[in-house]
């Protein structure tokens, strides 16, 4: 008997296990065909729907570096640099901020006020684009990174507050209420036992931050008139001339490109990310 089940389970792990490999197969074969076309010709890329090309080459990278405009594909790169880096670090720490006076302090109005960041949550982006497009005119901040900054280091990205909410309301206030009773005080509590313990959920918002900002192109289209300035996703753009065939393999090449930091980033900080993400969904 004990045997017969043991066969059971083992057929059922394999079939389990074999679905979720063909799945995931099927899900990840466009990023595998996206790699392999990136290593074809414009005529092999439209006559064979195989991964793997039969002439590899790497034309495709070294024309798409050097770009249709003045600069190298590298100058965009930095450009994302450039917004992702203040931004990640902007988020992490007005969200930390305004999050940790949500979860452990009582002030007037704060019903009111944590209703407020909901709403906000709730509300479509479209639907401020004109007022903040307007403000940021009259400010004189266009053709600038400042819209893209700033609203970030001001905690304007609602979900990432709540989140940071979620998790601080499960974390017990012990280790707290320990520090305060040795003299701490309320920002010496924050950043020596607040946020350590933070930590999965800070990587988690500050990767969900990064890998927003890496493709976003709304924003950095309504904000960005420069080429010099133009971000990653506003210069793939450019790779598409519609006087012209498009050169595919070049504007294949540098999305790979555009997709490698991302992926990077996230297979590095993987387990963070799961860990930050799960726990913020359990109230304690």
């Amino acid at each position: 008997m004990e045997l017969k089940l043991r066969r059971k389970a083992r057929i059922n792990s394999t079939l389990r296990y074999t679905m979720l490999t063909v799945i995931g197969l099927l899900m990840i074969y466009p990023l595998i065909w996206l790699i392999g076309a990136s290593f074809k010709t414009n005529a092999e890329m439209f006559s064979s729907p195989s991964f793997w090309p039969k002439e590899p080459t790497i034309q495709g990278y070294i024309d798409g570096w050097k770009t249709s405009t003045p600069y190298t594909f590298g100058k965009f790169f930095m450009n994302s640099l450039l917004i992702i880096i203040p931004k990640v670090i902007g988020t992490a720490i007005s969200c930390t901020l305004v999050a940790y006076g949500f979860a452990r302090f009582d002030f007037p109005g704060k019903k009111f006020w944590f209703a407020t960041v909901i709403a906000t949550l709730l509300l479509p982006n479209v639907v401020t684009r004109i007022p903040q497009y307007l403000l940021f005119r009259d400010i004189g901040w266009l053709d600038s990174f400042l819209p893209l900054w700033v609203p970030s280091a001001l905690a304007g990205d609602a979900f990432f507050v709540f989140m940071v909410i979620q998790f601080l309301r499960a974390i017990p206030r012990d280790m707290e209420e320990a520090a305060r009773v040795d003299g701490a005080n309320t920002f010496q509590t924050l950043i020596f036992i607040v946020v350590p313990m933070l930590m999965p959920a800070l990587i988690s918002v500050c990767l969900f931050q990064f890998m927003w900002t890496m493709n976003d192109f709304l924003g950095p289209l309504i904000y960005i008139s420069s080429v010099e300035n133009y971000p990653i996703s506003l210069a793939l753009k450019l790779s598409i001339d519609t006087t012209e065939a498009f050169a595919w393999n070049q504007i294949l090449a540098m999305s790979v490109l555009a997709l490698a930091p991302s992926l990077l980033v996230f297979f590095a900080a993987q387990k963070y990310f799961i860990e930050g993400i799960s726990s913020g969904g359990v109230k304690g």
